[in-house]
């Protein structure tokens, strides 16, 4: 169970490491500042329903209360310890799962923990001022209930340096409240988080892609050999799901209101919805984006974390053989202007197997899009782009390709942009639909209300108090 008596809640006996509470608690005041400079600040004295977790058990782990933000209860929760864990990939198969730091490993380790980092923050510093324009109170709940878990998440990483790598760990630990979103001199350190995220359609795209990314890392991560690490990661899935949820629904609740106005012969335009062919390229922009995040496709830097043990497959007790040494994995490459296959050792292609399991994952997404179009009676349908799209890291990063991968020449990428991408004239109109709806039980004209409510409460509860 968590401890909520104690100053930071945890389920990590925190009271009996003095030295690792002191040194978390005047962090503490940081992060404070941090929320409440950079998060939705105007916010900060409202009342919100939130989910806050009670215990990391499957059943009732979380309970359902107004909060202000700023009190909300950030805290330490990993998954109880298994007795006996191995290592289950790479070249330690077997042996018995690390509880401290193997210095061979440490830079290695520090590396991943910092960058999973990194994204929390910057993902509440994108969304800080979409709550002015929030559809409804159900959604702007949903906006506030997903910056405060990735705080949460933000806490969960800062333990482990705190915990595991002294005073590189600590300094980490305050370079991650000083690097800003977008900052042109301090930016985050992935590219997606500090793209402009200013309209609630780029949030619910958003959520879906990058999340989703979010989620494929924090399982490679849940494998790892360090335990402190697994533990944590998967306790922070069970957290994740939620934002999915939110991407997903709120792409297909836009979509839903699009298709009830076509079937009704009527101009989403005119309506003030979002046309379809808009949302299309916020998809193809913001999965794009996300693409990159799981960085080269061939990459010594994943064969090494396999091979360590520090970072594994998504699903890994899915696959036969967990040393991945005899087989290899086609990719494909840009040769003299035309795309050509090569067969690169599997541990060198660990970023494309994880981008492979996003990708489906993605079409589960996108197949329940469909179905909302089909519904209604209308032959429009939604896609991915290829992964090879709008690439900005890896071997695709200096080529032009169509949505369906084909390399194209920079004139002819060029000539259809504006079909693919969002421009200047789509991200001004879709803004200009983003006005603040405040009502108990109102949705804005161009989202559709949900199903059903958040913890079993109707649509028209009062999610915020404002």
């Amino acid at each position: 169970m968590i401890d909520y008596s104690q100053k930071i809640p945890n389920n990590v006996d925190l009271s009996h490491d003095k030295r690792l509470q002191r040194a978390l608690e005047k962090w503490q005041p940081d992060y404070i500042d941090w929320w409440r400079s950079m998060g939705p600040t105007d916010f900060n004295e409202k009342e919100i329903y939130l989910r806050t977790a009670v215990s990391v058990e499957k059943n009732g782990w979380a309970q359902f209360d107004y909060v202000q933000m700023p009190d909300y209860r950030w805290g330490i929760f990993l998954q109880p310890a298994e007795a006996g864990r191995t290592i289950g990939f790479g070249d330690h198969q077997g042996q018995e799962a690390w509880q401290e730091v193997p210095g061979e490993y440490r830079n290695w380790l520090r590396r991943l923990i910092v960058t999973q980092a990194d994204t929390e923050p910057a993902s509440v510093e994108q969304q800080r001022l979409l709550g002015h324009t929030a559809p409804s109170l159900y959604d702007l709940r949903n906006l506030f209930q997903v910056n405060v878990e990735e705080g949460r998440h933000l806490w969960a990483m800062v333990y482990l340096l705190h915990s595991y790598f002294g005073r590189d760990g600590r300094e980490e630990a305050s370079e991650l409240l000083e690097r800003r979103s977008g900052n042109a001199d301090h930016p985050r350190i992935l590219g997606t988080f500090n793209e402009p995220c200013e309209d609630w359609l780029s949030f619910f795209c958003f959520a879906m892609f990058t999340d989703r990314d979010g989620k494929f890392q924090l399982l490679s991560l849940a494998e790892s050999g360090f335990d402190p690490l697994a533990r944590t990661c998967r306790f922070m899935l069970t957290e994740e799901a939620h934002h999915l949820f939110v991407g997903q629904t709120g792409v297909g609740r836009v979509i839903k209101r699009t298709a009830e106005l076509l079937a009704e012969g009527k101009d989403p335009r005119e309506e003030g919805a979002i046309p379809f062919e808009v949302i299309q390229k916020y998809i193809h922009f913001w999965c794009s984006s996300s693409n990159d995040l799981y960085g080269a496709e061939v990459s010594s830097n994943g064969a090494n974390f396999f091979r360590s043990g520090i970072k594994g497959r998504a699903y890994e007790d899915r696959y036969e053989d967990h040393q991945a040494l005899n087989d290899s994995y086609e990719i494909t490459q840009v040769e003299g202007g035309r795309l050509t296959t090569e067969e690169v050792p599997l541990r060198n292609a660990m970023n494309e197997v994880l981008r492979d399991e996003f990708v489906k994952d993605n079409l589960k997404g996108v197949e329940y899009w469909n179905r909302i179009v089909e519904k209604a009676g209308l032959e429009y349908r939604f896609r991915l782009p290829h992964r090879r799209f709008n690439r900005s890291i890896g071997v695709y990063a200096n080529h032009h390709f169509d949505l369906d991968g084909n390399i194209i020449d920079a004139a002819a990428f060029e000539a259809k942009k504006h079909e693919w991408l969002p421009t200047d004239e789509d991200r001004e109109y879709v803004k200009s639909l983003m006005q603040k709806v405040t009502e108990q039980g109102k949705y804005a004209a161009w989202i559709s209300p949900p199903p059903k409510g958040v913890n079993g409460q109707p649509i028209d509860f009062e999610y915020v108090r404002l």
